[in-house]
């Protein structure tokens, strides 16, 4: 086994160098592996004022068990976003393919 998952419709490697964003937060971060970057994106909202609602459900959307979704959904949908909810002023989550002139 190669250690890389493929999707069987889209042929598609995983992991590959994404960027995630949490605007207003922290600067847009560029990583190698689709897994590390949920990781830290987990550990960023972790120390956010979240709500107990708010940290359930981005430990599910982000958790360890979703990296093949949420490569699915950057493969067919380009980004993955959401909202988190600082006392009442929405912040942009995003998690989205590195390409040319993405942040190192």
């Amino acid at each position: 086994m190669t250690g890389i998952m493929r999707t069987a419709s889209l042929n598609v490697p995983y992991p590959f160098p994404v960027i995630v964003e949490v605007r207003d937060v922290a600067v847009p971060a560029r990583f190698s592996k689709l897994p590390d970057a949920m990781a830290a994106l987990l550990k960023t909202l972790d120390a956010l004022p979240l709500g107990p609602d708010q940290q359930g459900y981005f430990a599910e959307l982000f958790g360890p068990s979703e990296v093949q979704s949420i490569g699915h959904r950057l493969a067919t949908h380009g980004e993955v976003r959401a909202l988190a909810f600082l006392d009442l002023t929405p912040t942009v989550v995003r998690l989205y393919p590195a390409g040319p002139g993405a942040p190192q």
